[in-house]
């Protein structure tokens, strides 16, 4: 690009000789795509620090890999899986559980909740759970076969703390109980401990007892529903569920703790792509104000246009000029913007500027985390705004004839 019309684009954008209403549009346009750049900047920050905190509780307390079979697995089964497991090296540990609903009585409370049997000597480095005890021990496997480890919420719910006793109510059994003399399958459990996970639906509906005393209640004696995983990476689980996928047969399925939470994700995803959508208006109706304000200054600068094509500039080095001051109005605003995110989103790293309520919350703040892929994406969608929005004034500014330009001057 030719340094003359640069230099003719730099006077037309920035000359202090006079404010005039075209140099309010520009301003104003410049404004608008500041706002627009920081607000995205904010929003996608705040997404991503949101995300982050719901993947570390999900990661840190959820295997990172569960294998399931339909019609459950036999103790055969289970051990032909647990080899393949054994021989990948990016695999930390595995352990078999049972998972059923049951009603929980305690008291003059009942509650139905997700019964889960794990195996004491390996549930604690597959899962967070020991780590999230606040009252008691990790305590399944004694010997009565009967300790249970229940939510902080669901302890709460049903007044119980650690010794007392809890009734549960397998749904099996159910169908001949009303049908005929028999009763339905209960086991008295004694409560050792109380977790907190920071997921309230974990603390208020999940319980862990010893996997052979879920076999007894869920009457599965030698069977189980599949293997728990936990990874040295798990960022790397999508790559391990595909190669567990080819190696075991297609009646065992296998999710990853992003499948397990899709859901989840998706409506996070559908709301930051809401935000980035809505947000980005606001730099669409500042590129709106750029495109009139390049118009009437096509209009204003009729007679310059003539005098530089007269001069024997080409159309292509008019289309330039104009095009330049486009893009500068976008950099100049896409730079402020980038730099007033920048000291909101370090303010409140360091500051805390937008506090939460603790006791509702489990993050002291507004959490962000700064995407320097985000960073470049609004980049270039404010650049590439301001390139379209400086297109049709350009030539426009281009197709102007020297003779009638100069006619009337």
């Amino acid at each position: 690009m030719k340094a003359v019309e640069s230099f003719i684009a730099r006077r037309y954008l920035l000359s202090k000789r006079r404010i005039r209403f075209i140099n309010v549009i520009g301003i104003i346009s410049i404004a608008g795509i500041t706002i627009g750049v920081a607000a995205l900047l904010i929003a996608l920050s705040v997404f991503n620090g949101f995300s982050s905190v719901v993947t570390s509780v999900l990661v840190g307390f959820d295997p990172h890999i569960r294998i399931e079979k339909r019609g459950n697995m036999t103790t055969t089964e289970l051990r032909e899986v647990e080899q393949v497991l054994e021989r990948n090296p990016r695999i930390k540990a595995f352990s078999p559980f049972i998972s059923g609903k049951a009603m929980m009585v305690a008291k003059e409370f009942n509650r139905v909740v997700y019964v889960r049997g794990v195996d004491e000597q390996r549930i604690a480095d597959v899962s967070g759970l020991k780590e999230k005890i606040v009252l008691g021990s990790l305590e399944l496997d004694d010997s009565a076969g009967v300790s249970i480890i229940i939510g902080f919420t669901l302890a709460d719910r049903l007044g119980t703390v650690t010794g007392d006793e809890i009734s549960i109510i397998s749904p099996y059994g159910f169908q001949s109980a009303l049908t005929s003399i028999g009763t339905p399958e209960t086991m008295k459990f004694r409560v050792t401990g109380i977790f907190e996970s920071n997921n309230k639906d974990y603390d208020a509906n999940y319980a862990y007892i010893a996997v052979r005393a879920a076999q007894r209640l869920f009457n599965l004696e030698g069977k189980y529903n599949g293997i728990e995983m936990r990874l040295y990476d798990f960022t790397a689980s999508e790559d391990i569920k595909q190669e567990l996928v080819k190696l075991l047969p297609s009646s065992f399925s296998v999710s990853t703790w992003y499948d397990l939470h899709s859901s989840l994700y998706s409506v996070m995803k559908i709301e930051r792509w809401s935000a980035y959508i809505l947000l980005s208006l606001i730099i669409v109706v500042a590129t709106f104000n750029m495109l009139g304000s390049l118009t009437m200054a096509v209009i204003e600068k009729r007679r310059d246009i003539g005098v530089l094509k007269s001069m024997g500039m080409a159309s292509k080095g008019i289309v330039r000029i104009f095009m330049v001051e486009g893009m500068l109005i976008g950099v100049i605003g896409t730079v402020l913007g980038s730099m007033i995110g920048l000291i909101v989103l370090y303010l409140q790293t360091t500051y805390q500027l937008f506090p939460l309520d603790p006791a509702v919350y489990i993050i002291p703040a507004i959490p962000v985390e700064i995407q320097w892929t985000d960073f470049v994406a609004i980049a270039f969608s404010s650049m590439g705004l301001s390139y379209l929005a400086s297109y049709y004034p350009a030539r426009r500014a281009a197709s102007t004839l020297p003779a009638e330009a100069v006619r009337w001057e």
